[in-house]
């Protein structure tokens, strides 16, 4: 954020003494109090809208605000209109990752290349959580609050979608060790600390709701109604939302470990129960099974717990497979900062290294 000021300069000689006032008009570069982070993938229908409605909450708020876009690998000209609009408009940042690496990871680029002092607010690029609730976030975290995330009382998508999303946060609040609240996404405004700690943790599978509810201090949730989308068509494929519920279920709960050993339990009962029923007729009433149905359908109850086991390990052995690799969470192709492109160390680093990491100028 750039602010024009006059300074008052007092110059002297050692040969002579004399004062000399003059009034010098100087730029001086602010730190911004709130980072606005929105990623974008394929937004080019609804990033006009998103600017122009970004511009108004700019422009009404007495906040030094600046605005965080993340190209997620877009396919249309979404990153040729955020170079256009980077170059022309200070208040605009923009970073380009150099392929597709999903929402929670161009959100977690978002979150590093934030400058905010005070907080960060973190919404969608195609307008379903309203930049105009700023203020209201604001108020509560001037309240002494760390992280004030949105609750949907409403939304606007498809019935199945709707009875899915009401289901998934109520099967987390069951099973998770972690206290996630009910119906709130990714749209928050978050403390600079609460940044910061974000920005340590090295999850490769991350689930960014359930990492800020993880990192603690003081919460608040605010109701509000989620909006259509503005324009385009929604980019969270059904497998895309079935990952993202598999990161929030393996990573923050310990219940799929615990049910293998229940499941264990219940068939090793079972088969017990089967014994006992085989000897007593065998032994007290002279009748012994025949047993092809009953050890064919022991062979398939079996089997098919033993591979429920095996996958619920494996989406464990996967998490640590891809974590142990060590490698970068993401890959910045450029960065458009002050209207200037330009290289920032602070983008071309993971939370698990600072690896050197190609860039184009």
């Amino acid at each position: 954020m750039l602010k024009r000021i006059g300074v008052v300069v007092l110059c002297s000689t050692q040969k002579e003494t004399f004062l000399a006032w003059t009034t010098l008009s100087i730029i001086i570069l602010i730190e911004p109090q709130i980072s606005i982070v929105a990623p974008l993938y394929n937004e080019t229908e609804s990033l006009p809208h998103l600017v122009s409605r970004l511009n108004a909450v700019m422009e009404t708020s007495p906040l030094f605000i600046e605005v965080v876009l993340i190209d997620d690998g877009s396919r249309d000209s979404t990153a040729a209109l955020m170079q256009q609009l980077a170059l022309t408009d200070a208040r605009y940042h923009c970073v380009f990752l150099s392929r597709n690496y999903g929402h929670q990871i161009a959100l977690t680029a978002g979150v590093a290349a934030s400058r905010a002092t005070e907080a960060l607010f973190i919404i969608d690029g195609d307008l379903q959580d309203p930049p105009e609730l700023l203020t209201r976030f604001y108020e509560k975290y001037q309240e002494g609050y760390d992280v004030v995330y949105a609750i949907r009382k409403k939304r606007k998508e498809n019935w199945l979608k709707r009875a899915a999303y009401k289901s998934f946060y109520r099967l987390m609040r069951a099973i998770s060790y972690v206290d996630i609240p009910l119906d709130s996404g990714d749209f928050s405004l978050i403390s600079r600390r609460v940044a910061d700690v974000l920005g340590q943790m090295p999850e490769e599978s991350r689930f960014i709701r359930g990492m800020r509810s993880w990192i603690g201090f003081r919460q608040i949730g605010l109701e509000y109604e989620r909006d259509a989308r503005v324009a385009g068509e929604p980019k969270y494929s059904f497998k895309m939302l079935r990952s993202l519920a598999y990161n929030g279920i393996f990573n923050f709960s310990e219940y799929p470990v615990k049910l293998i050993t229940r499941l264990g339990m219940i068939t090793i009962s079972l088969a017990i129960l089967y014994l006992i029923q085989t000897l007593i007729k065998k032994y007290f009433l002279g009748d012994v099974p025949q047993g092809f149905t009953a050890i064919l359908f022991i062979i398939i109850l079996f089997s098919g717990v033993q591979l429920i086991a095996l996958g619920m390990i494996g989406e464990y052995v996967l998490r640590i497979f891809f974590q142990t690799k060590g490698r970068p969470l993401y890959v910045v192709r450029e960065v458009i900062q002050q209207q200037q492109r330009q290289s920032t160390n602070r983008l071309y680093t993971s939370p698990a290294h600072k690896p050197e990491l190609n860039q184009i100028i």
